[in-house]
């Protein structure tokens, strides 16, 4: 008997409303750690940069599409979320958005003992510790966000716009 199943995948369930309460203390965590993040006086776009790198890193489509129209929004550019994967080889990031995106990587995958080291002593040299602990915090409660739209399959749906008159 073959073990590939025949027909259509079975719908996922929306962890998210089927656990409510628990969804809820993941946005109220979330709220949290905005607040810690703008009391240590991150940007909010070093925020969503870190959001969207953890994001691309777990592969999160929902989330991807969610914080990069919150980072353009925001007023990022896009030629900065166009090279946001490729971060190492381009020089349109500030130091402390580098050491940011080091530390966040490390959160995501925390296996490699010496990038985890590296990237910790890298954001020591330029991020104070309030500001450590708070992109630590974003990338926790990111990847936590991304599980949770993963496995429930959340869709992106296409966000059309209405072309300007000239």
């Amino acid at each position: 008997m073959s073990s590939h199943a025949t027909g259509p995948a079975p719908r996922r369930i929306f962890i998210d409303k089927q656990s409510p309460k628990a969804f809820h203390a993941l946005t109220q965590t979330s709220e949290a750690v905005r607040a810690v993040a703008a009391d240590a006086g991150l940007d909010r776009t070093l925020v969503e940069l870190v959001n969207l790198r953890v994001s691309q890193m777990n592969g999160c489509a929902y989330c991807l599409d969610t914080h990069t129209r919150a980072a353009l929004r925001g007023g990022e550019s896009a030629q900065r979320l166009g090279v946001l994967a490729a971060w190492r080889d381009t020089e349109v990031f500030t130091l402390s958005e580098r050491a940011a995106l080091a530390l966040a990587e490390v959160v995501t995958d925390p296996t490699d003992a010496i990038a985890q080291e590296s990237a910790y002593a890298a954001a020591r040299e330029v991020l104070a510790d309030d500001q450590i602990s708070a992109v630590i915090w974003v990338a926790i409660t990111i990847n936590a966000f991304n599980r949770v739209s993963i496995m429930s399959k959340h869709p992106v749906r296409e966000v059309r716009t209405v072309p300007s008159r000239p």
